[in-house]
């Protein structure tokens, strides 16, 4: 017989248990006693029937039936959050919360100017930004972390029906170069003309390297002189310290183009281009964030 009066402490603690992945840092972070805490996994264990941990040298691992029971818990532990955020969210925006997901070279030149705005609009709703990995930012929005992500194509998230990816604009890639460079750039008209010039160029596999590959096989030049950089800023200093012909978002230069301190190396041939796409799901969006994205986004999303 199935009883009506569950304990919601008992999952809590087993929630806790689980994301900490040990019994002494969940009592840590509860404030809680570790007795307290195995007597409380041992009656949720006993109550369901089930063993819900194997205890290891480093802590607890969850069993079969654990990791199946923590999805079920963590679900109705992210809408009880939800539910809590839209209670206190007013919609005059007196208190609340709004927490993005996106990569700090997106940002940079594409969000901060609005969240500036957003923030002295509406001072009292707290304003998170986390950078990251894509795949690291959909694990986010999938735990409700953030609220939603703005970053580039390519983006998987198949496994996820309740999440939409929404197109907001394209942009151009382009090879630039510090404006007094002591570097001889002068000759360079077409891609071939850049086959044993000092190029600065994302990190090889990575989606914007490989657009840029491509589009290297397809004209016949290959690239022979390289540095390989993991992030945009770091590209960017590179180029301002004149160490090569550096290949970038076109966004995250033009002021620097527009001010003189570098200078667009204008290709005959057509460079890629990357779509930002904002990336979210509509049913746990709460107040703060939904007019976040009407206003300063994208009004005509289906929120």
């Amino acid at each position: 017989m199935y009883k009506s009066n569950i304990n919601l402490n008992l999952y809590k603690t087993f929630y806790d248990v689980a994301n900490y992945g040990s019994i002494s840092k969940a009592a840590e972070a509860s404030f809680t006693s570790q007795p307290a805490i195995s007597k409380a996994i041992k009656k949720l264990e006993e109550d369901l029937k089930v063993q819900l941990f194997y205890r290891t040298l480093n802590g607890v691992e969850l069993t079969a039936k654990g990791k199946e029971l923590l999805s079920f818990v963590e679900k109705s532990y992210n809408n009880l959050v939800i539910a809590e955020r839209t209670m206190l969210e007013t919609e005059n925006l007196n208190r609340g919360k709004l927490s993005i997901g996106m990569p700090s070279n997106i940002g940079s030149f594409f969000l901060f100017d609005k969240i500036i705005e957003f923030h002295q609009k509406y001072p009292n709703i707290e304003i998170t930004i986390i950078t990251g990995s894509t795949s690291k930012l959909i694990s986010l929005l999938e735990a409700h972390t953030v609220d939603f992500v703005i970053d580039t194509s390519p983006i998987d998230t198949k496994h996820n029906k309740n999440i939409t990816i929404q197109k907001l604009t394209e942009v151009p890639y382009c090879f630039v170069i510090k404006k007094e460079s002591t570097l001889n750039y002068q000759n360079i008209k077409e891609l071939k003309d850049l086959k044993d010039k000092l190029l600065i160029l994302p990190i090889p596999g990575t989606a914007n390297r490989l657009a840029l590959d491509e589009t290297l096989l397809k004209h016949h030049v290959n690239i022979e002189n390289v540095i390989n950089i993991h992030t945009s800023e770091m590209i960017l200093s590179a180029i301002k310290k004149d160490l090569g012909i550096g290949y970038i978002i076109y966004n995250l230069v033009e002021n620097e183009i527009k001010n003189g301190e570098l200078k667009v190396i204008n290709i005959k041939e057509k460079l890629p281009t990357t779509t930002i796409n904002i990336i979210y799901d509509k049913n746990t969006l709460t107040t703060a964030p939904k007019k976040f994205i009407k206003d300063y986004i994208d009004y005509n999303l289906n929120l």
